[in-house]
């Protein structure tokens, strides 16, 4: 007992190290547009993107305390969201943690505002349906980005109606098979969509980020670049 509590100042000392550097927001920024730029040219890219794709998710708090907390009733989720807007390879360009209750049509605001001049290459955006509206009409009017909205594909029809609308057509002597008429079942992959899910996986890889364990959204914001960070000098040092 008495080794262990020798050691528990050290171990504070670090822990309080590593929230300072993490917070020191100019300095972090810049190594990460540096790595991020080595890595995009690796990958035969041009070291700023010109498009990117936006989206939100939802995890829970914990007791630990803290604001910027709320309940997102499309999610069914009381605690943060973790916005982000990815280029399309996936790396992070820009990540905001705010409360849960912050609806998707305000909260790509606090995403995309600060980045006017940091991503001025920036032309295009991908993202779902949640953002449709006046956050669609916000992007590309004030901020001059061509939106595309990426929708779910269609729920199928009941066979008993596809079947029925085939019979009502060969009444009028036209031969069509009902079966055309259903969309594809299963899980379908949406175009872009499926980038930035995958680096909201990649993120929660880190036993940290499987909840949001920070008082301060500043901090959760920086432990998403901590992980991503981790991930591109990974495949900076296997290339």
């Amino acid at each position: 007992m008495a080794v262990v509590a020798e050691r528990v100042p050290a171990v504070e000392d670090r822990l309080r190290l590593v929230q300072e550097v993490a917070h020191r927001w100019d300095v972090a920024a810049t190594e990460r547009l540096k790595l991020r730029g080595r890595l995009r040219r690796r990958l035969d890219r041009d070291p700023n993107p010109s498009a990117g794709i936006v989206d939100s998710q939802s995890v829970k708090t914990t007791g630990v305390g803290g604001r910027e907390r709320g309940f997102d009733p499309a999610k069914q989720v009381a605690g943060r969201k973790r916005h982000l807007l990815v280029d399309t390879e996936g790396l992070v360009l820009e990540a905001r943690v705010h409360s849960a209750k912050v609806p998707d049509q305000d909260g790509i605001r606090l995403l995309l505002d600060p980045t006017r001049e940091r991503l001025g290459r920036l032309s295009h955006l991908w993202v779902d349906a949640g953002y449709q509206g006046r956050a669609r009409r916000w992007a590309q009017e004030v901020l001059g980005l061509s939106v595309e909205v990426v929708r779910k594909p269609p729920k199928p029809v009941p066979e008993e109606v596809a079947k029925r609308w085939a019979s009502e057509w060969a009444k009028e002597g036209k031969a069509v098979d009902w079966q055309r008429l259903m969309p594809p079942r299963g899980f379908r992959v949406l175009p872009r969509r499926w980038v930035v899910e995958r680096t909201f996986a990649w993120i929660c890889h880190n036993r940290r980020m499987a909840k949001d364990y920070e008082r301060l959204c500043a901090t959760g914001e920086a432990f998403i670049y901590a992980a991503m960070t981790r991930i591109m000098v990974r495949r900076l040092a296997s290339a």
